[in-house]
């Protein structure tokens, strides 16, 4: 993995989870024509909602129901991927709407094999396992050594470095919150092969488990030999670590395959063209891409269905805001947002005329309300807009509110998340469980609704949102 996607993972760890703050701005002073204007807009949303809830939106659900059982899961670099791409061009056109261009981007394409954990003492068990990407390789006979358990990093510096040469390191720790703990998925490997361990395994990334493994992204430092890493169950782990702590000698077998190199994949571009002006955006955007686990129903298939459903349910209520309403399926999000500073990069020049940019990658239960970043100005217009739907009208303001978005949200362009109550969502990440069953009709048809009416009002409002 290069340096790129650290940084792009890293922007993940930290900003999306961590560098939120709970605020509701009561100190707004917006000018009266403004709030005026904002409220004039109450009949529009309340038609837009129910026109969805009534029908449309029932239509669209059976639409994400039948993409996520037809392609599963879509790992980057895929062909499922590729061809569920195909799936998504061919619907907007099917639906009425034929302004769908893609971007070509370079993938990564890690693909696991066979990957199997034996403990050998001090008494046989096997113990279920989950590679997290992009891990290399064990030797084709496996690697066969004792383990030892930390909870922290800092534990583990403590050791001697023969403590912990030509053995198996597994970092049980304590789940705080995803942002908190995700750094032991990401630096676990490095951290342990810095002190001459084999191999590392860490504690699954969940705060709940009946016997899951969850994957996700690590990143292997330069300077110290590559070792492949693996997730395990928040039982398994336990499990060790009181066997650890009792003394007795670990023994573990591991066996890992894997293959890696870049294929060619594709960002999906959706427009509604303004009716005012054309060439000023409101992006609404999800990633199209999964994990090789579960379906990719929660992560994201639901966010990226209902910013597709957004430009197009708006065409086909013949609904022509000022500015264009711009979906944008994200191709790579999971191995280092990578479909997303393609997009960057290429529109590099253009971003003056991104007038605001949304993404939902946290789940699509029970509408709340955004999750905002931007200046205070930009703040008060959303709070205004969210009064239109009450009771989905909480706001939080973040300095990084998206995982996507944070490429743009740095650059100073204005955007927000999703907000839902997705207080199980880690529950289901990166894991098998991660299928349709987690989706609920009327919390996915609620969110499809409140998505294309904000960004409506949004690109359809007189004024552009201030910038920082």
């Amino acid at each position: 993995m290069t340096n790129k996607y650290k940084i792009c993972i890293i922007i993940i760890v930290y900003c999306t989870f961590v560098c939120s703050y709970s605020v509701r701005n009561d100190n707004c002073d917006l000018d009266d024509a403004l709030v005026k204007e904002i409220a004039s807009y109450k009949n529009v949303t309340n038609k837009i909602i129910k026109d969805i809830k009534n029908e449309l939106g029932s239509r669209m659900y059976n639409s994400f129901s039948e993409f996520i059982d037809k392609y599963g899961a879509r790992p980057s670099g895929s062909k499922v991927l590729e061809d569920s791409i195909d799936h998504m061009i061919n619907l907007t056109i099917g639906s009425g709407l034929n302004d769908v261009t893609t971007e070509e981007v370079e993938v990564p394409h890690w693909v696991r094999g066979t990957e199997t954990l034996e403990m050998l003492q001090p008494h046989y068990k096997k113990v279920a396992i989950i590679g997290l990407g992009p891990s290399i390789s064990t030797p084709s006979k496996g690697i066969t050594a004792e383990l030892i358990v930390v909870k922290t990093f800092k534990e583990l510096d403590s050791l001697n470095k023969e403590d912990v040469q030509g053995k198996i390191v597994l970092f049980d720790e304590h789940y705080t919150s995803y942002g908190e703990t995700v750094i032991y998925r990401v630096q676990a490997a490095s951290k342990a092969a810095r002190k001459g361990a084999v191999a590392s395994l860490i504690r699954s990334v969940t705060p709940y488990s009946l016997y899951t493994t969850h994957t996700g992204s690590q990143h292997y430092d330069n300077d110290v030999p590559r070792i492949p890493t693996a997730a395990i169950t928040v039982e398994d782990s336990h499990l060790l670590r009181r066997l650890f702590i009792r003394k007795n000698k670990i023994v573990l077998k591991l066996k890992m395959e894997s293959t890696y190199d870049t294929q060619k994949s594709r960002n999906t571009i959706i427009d509604l063209k303004g009716a005012v002006d054309p060439d000023k955006y409101v992006i609404v955007s999800g990633h199209i891409d999964s994990w090789d686990v579960g379906q990719g129903a929660m992560d994201d298939g639901g966010g990226m269905m209902i910013s597709w459903f957004a430009p197009v349910i708006l065409n086909h209520l013949q609904l022509r805001p000022k500015r264009t309403v711009r979906a944008i399926l994200w191709t790579a999000e999971e191995p280092g947002l990578v479909g997303a500073a393609q997009y960057l990069k290429l529109h590099i020049n253009e971003l003056d005329k991104i007038n605001f940019i949304m993404e939902s990658d946290e789940g699509t239960f029970e509408p709340l309300g955004l999750e905002v970043g931007g200046s205070k100005d930009a703040v008060c217009i959303i709070a205004e807009i969210l009064k239109l739907f009450t009771p989905v009208d909480k706001l939080k303001v973040s300095k990084n509110p998206g995982s996507d978005i944070i490429l743009f949200i740095n650059k100073g362009i204005p955007g927000a998340s999703l907000m839902n109550k997705n207080d199980k969502y880690f529950r289901y990440h990166h894991s098998e469980a991660d299928t349709m069953d987690v989706e609920n009709i009327d919390d996915v048809v609620n969110c499809a609704a409140f998505w294309a009416a904000v960004s409506y009002v949004i690109a359809d409002l007189s004024v552009d949102i201030p910038r920082h």
